[in-house]
């Protein structure tokens, strides 16, 4: 999966954030319905302008994420 074909940033739309396809849904809105406990099929449901690749995009754009921090330890 590579997260760069789906996921776009533009300095105008959503305040710069990460969102699909150019779309006005950021990733962190699919984060959160996931973290939520909605299922792959209810945000598909809910968006069917979305595709299962959009989600595990999303998925894959936040480990990339969470693996490239830099942690100090105070």
């Amino acid at each position: 999966m590579n997260y760069k074909d789906i996921i776009t940033i533009e300095p105008g739309k959503r305040g710069g954030k990460p969102c699909i396809r150019g779309m006005r849904i950021t990733v962190y809105d699919v984060l959160e319905y996931l973290a939520s406990g909605m299922s792959y099929d209810e945000i598909l449901a809910d968006f069917p302008y979305l595709t299962r690749e959009d989600i595990l995009a999303c998925l894959s754009y936040a480990a990339q994420r969470e693996h490239s921090m830099l942690v100090s330890h105070a």
